[in-house]
């Protein structure tokens, strides 16, 4: 239209006055322009070349999964052990190649219950500051339902003690403390832990009076989360989960024997394994011997 002349004057009518008119800016117009005289090429990612394709790529990540110990690993573990073979890459392109290949299971948000479901921190800055200790469950083949008790460190995340039995009474409960006090704090006796917070919920087993008493045999400050909030359990509660998929409900057990075995088994595997994010995907054991050192 900018080229056309006016039938009155004789000349073109000019870009300016159509792009007035018509209340268009120039610059778009020589935008377009200017793409359309531009060839297309295929889009490239941009940033330095990686060494690996993608196809590489996705190999060494199926290796490193199927090499792991544990099973439903996601993209930052998978991640961190790329990086442990020297295979360097960025978590976001290990997640889009995960995802491709259906090995990125589905993430289901949770529901926000507010600042009173767990307001401050739980997590403490060195080792045998807090524990935390709590029950579940798990069925045997042979002899129905047992409970499953373990203690864990709030701060290096390691299982300090790991028991089950049927039934699972508060003197089954002890077990896993004391594991933990003979191999974390010294000889089982009396004051030998003063300083130490016990977190617990409010279970029959760890309110119960023969709990509590040995808390005090040991001077152990009972440390009770909120009635129903398990955010202020949340330590023993995350390893419980994992301790779930990675073993509960991945094996059948004949008898409780046979499970209480198997926890042994796995609590050690867990410790010198496990990789957790906020260690900087170092495991329980590394974490503790780190702080250990630094002291």
């Amino acid at each position: 239209m900018s080229r056309s002349s006016s039938l009155v004057t004789h000349r073109p009518y000019g870009l300016a006055r159509v792009c007035r008119l018509w209340e268009v800016p120039r610059s778009s117009v020589y935008f377009e322009r200017d793409r359309a005289a531009t060839p297309i090429t295929e889009s490239k990612r941009r940033g330095p070349r990686s060494v690996l394709s993608d196809e590489e790529l996705t190999s060494e990540i199926r290796t490193v999964i199927e090499n792991s110990p544990f099973t439903g690993e996601g993209y930052r573990k998978a991640w961190a052990r790329l990086r442990m073979k020297q295979v360097r890459t960025s978590k976001d392109r290990v997640r889009r190649l995960m995802r491709q290949i259906g090995l990125q299971a589905p993430h289901r948000l949770g529901n926000a219950h507010g600042p009173k479901a767990h307001d401050g921190v739980i997590i403490t800055t060195r080792p045998n500051e807090r524990w935390g200790t709590d029950a579940t469950s798990c069925l045997t083949l042979k002899q129905g339902t047992a409970t499953v008790f373990a203690v864990i460190d709030h701060c290096t995340a390691e299982c300090l003690g790991i028991h089950a039995a049927r039934p699972g009474t508060r003197w089954e409960a002890l077990e896993p403390l004391r594991q933990a006090v003979k191999e974390y704090i010294g000889p089982y006796e009396q004051a030998v832990a003063v300083g130490l917070q016990l977190r617990h919920d409010n279970g029959s087993q760890f309110t119960s009076d023969a709990y509590q008493d040995e808390l005090r045999f040991l001077g152990i400050d009972s440390s009770p989360s909120f009635v129903r909030e398990p955010e202020g359990n949340g330590c023993i509660e995350r390893f419980f989960r994992t301790l779930k998929e990675q073993l509960l409900w991945v094996r059948s057990f004949e008898t409780a024997e046979e499970l209480r075995e198997a926890l042994l088994a796995f609590r050690e595997l867990y410790n010198r394994e496990w990789l957790i994010e906020r260690h900087g995907h170092r495991s329980p054991a590394a974490r503790r011997a780190e702080l250990l050192a630094a002291a």
